[in-house]
C-alpha cells in the first residue's frame, strides 16, 4: 500500500499527485522539487511505498538520489512518473522501481495510463487539466480522452486551477486540499476559495501586462525582467511576446540568487541543454523542458549568465 505521493506543486503536480491519491487514498500528499527530494525521502521509512509525480532528477544529486530510490525499492514499492528530460548520464532502465517516464507527455497523463484500471474514467478530466497545465494537451491519449468532455468547459476548469493556484504559491496545505478536492473527481471551480482567487489573479495578470514595458531589458536574442511581481513563468511569455525576441526570462531576487523561468516558442532552441550546460559553470543549477525551463545563478553572475546564453542561443537559432 502507498503511503507517500510526493509531487510537484505546479498544475501538472497537482493533477497528476491527484490521480496518484486516487488509484492510492490512504497515502500522504507531500510538496517537492528537485533540488529538495533527497532531503524530503528522509520521511520515507523502510517498508513505506511511494509515487513521485512531475520531480525532475537533479544532476548534481543525481548518485544520492538513485541510491536513495534503491533503498526505499528494497524493502517498498517505489513507482516513479515524470516527463522531465533525464540526465543525459542514465535512461530509465537505470533508476531502481517501476519508472514511467516519456518527455511528450504530462506527468498526468503518465499518471492515468500508469493507475487507469484503479480510477474511475470520469477522473480522466484531472489529467487532461494537468496536460493543459504543462502545454501538453495534444497528445494521441489526451486528444481521446478529450473525446469523452466539452472542451470548453475543461478548459475553463483549467483556467480556473491554474489561475487559482498561482494565489497559493507556497501555501502547501491549501494545495493538499486541491490535490483531495480533485483526487475525489471534483472540477476546480466547486472550490469557492479557488474560483475566488482565480478571479483575482487574473485581474492582476491583466494589470501586470500593462505595466510590464516598464521592466524589460533586451540583450541580443532574450528579452529579460527581473523582480516583477507576478508568476515567472507567465511573465517570461509576455515579456518575450511584447520584446518580440526568440527567449523570455523572468527573474526574481532570492537569498543571493537569481531564480528564473525562461521560455521560447522556437522549435530550433532547447533551453533544457543550453541550461544545462551554462548553468553550472556559473556556481548554479538549470534545466527542464526544451520549450520552458528554469535556472539559479548567483545574483553576481545574472549578467555574465545573460551573456553566456546569448551566445548559446546564436548557436541554434538566428533570424
Amino acid at each position: 500500500m502507498v503511503k507517500w505521493v510526493f509531487t510537484h506543486s505546479d498544475g501538472d503536480g497537482v493533477c497528476s499527485g491527484a490521480l496518484a491519491l486516487a488509484a492510492n487514498p490512504d497515502a500522504r500528499v507531500f510538496f517537492t522539487h528537485p533540488s529538495g527530494l533527497l532531503e524530503d525521502l528522509e520521511n520515507v521509512r523502510v517498508g513505506d511505498s511511494i509515487v513521485i509525480c512531475d520531480i525532475a532528477l537533479p544532476e548534481d544529486k543525481l548518485t544520492d538520489v538513485l541510491t536513495r530510490f534503491s533503498e526505499i525499492a528494497k524493502y517498498g514499492e517505489l513507482i516513479y512518473i515524470d516527463h522531465h528530460p533525464l540526465p543525459e548520464t542514465i535512461t530509465p532502465k537505470d533508476i531502481p522501481g517501476k519508472v514511467l517516464h516519456a518527455i511528450g507527455s504530462s506527468a498526468s497523463e503518465l499518471a492515468y495510463v500508469f493507475f487507469q484500471e484503479r480510477l474511475a474514467h470520469t477522473i480522466s478530466r484531472v489529467a487532461i487539466y494537468g496536460a493543459i497545465s504543462d502545454y501538453m494537451d495534444r497528445t494521441p491519449t489526451i486528444s481521446m480522452l478529450l473525446q469523452s468532455w466539452d472542451k470548453r468547459t475543461i478548459y475553463f476548469e483549467t483556467g480556473v486551477l491554474v489561475q487559482g493556484l498561482e494565489s497559493f504559491k507556497r501555501d502547501h496545505d491549501f494545495k493538499r486540499k486541491i490535490v483531495s478536492h480533485l483526487a475525489a473527481n471534483n472540477p476546480p471551480s466547486l472550490c469557492v476559495e479557488l474560483l475566488e482567487a482565480a478571479i483575482e489573479n487574473t485581474k492582476r495578470e491583466n494589470e501586470i501586462i500593462r505595466s510590464l514595458g516598464n521592466y524589460i531589458k533586451v540583450y541580443g536574442n532574450i528579452a529579460y525582467a527581473i523582480n516583477v511581481p507576478f508568476s515567472l513563468g507567465k511573465t517570461a511569455i509576455y515579456v518575450r511576446a511584447l520584446a518580440n525576441t526568440p527567449v523570455g526570462l523572468a527573474g526574481e531576487e532570492r537569498r543571493g540568487f537569481i531564480d528564473m523561468s525562461l521560455r521560447t516558442c522556437e522549435e530550433s532552441i532547447d533551453l533544457n541543454s543550453i541550461l544545462r550546460r551554462i548553468s553550472p559553470k556559473l556556481g548554479g543549477s538549470g534545466g527542464g523542458h526544451r520549450e520552458a525551463a528554469g535556472a539559479r545563478v548567483p545574483k553576481e553572475n545574472f549578467q555574465k549568465f545573460i551573456e553566456e546564453l546569448d551566445k548559446a542561443l546564436k548557436g541554434t537559432y538566428e533570424r
